[in-house]
């Protein structure tokens, strides 16, 4: 039985390549393709052993919106990469115009 992160995202939550494929449902490939395209954001990861790296829960939620976006759009890693960026932009902006309190609705 396979286990899987699902549920609760700590913010300070650690997994390795293996458990954020596993996670994730995808290939520890898949992964590593990933990270070397420059999709997965963080740069460290690129140059060390992909045994070594490690993820944080934001990896895996950028991981769960692009394999989202690739198989309900029908459309490569690089786009994916794209609208993932564009709606994580999207999202701070939304959080820092309801702290600014301008939002009213």
């Amino acid at each position: 039985m396979s286990q899987e992160i699902d549920a609760i995202l700590l913010e300070d939550a650690r997994l390795s390549l293996d458990e954020l494929a596993r996670s994730c449902r995808v290939s520890r490939e898949w992964v590593i393709e990933h990270v070397q395209w420059g999709l997965l954001q963080n740069e460290n990861l690129i140059e060390a052993d992909p045994n070594v790296w490690i993820f944080d829960s934001r990896s895996f939620v950028r991981i769960k919106r692009i394999v989202a976006i690739e198989r309900d759009f029908e459309c490569n890693p690089e786009l994916a990469g794209l609208v993932a960026d564009l709606i994580e932009e999207v999202e701070l902006l939304r959080t820092r115009l309801k702290a600014s309190g301008l939002n009213e609705s």
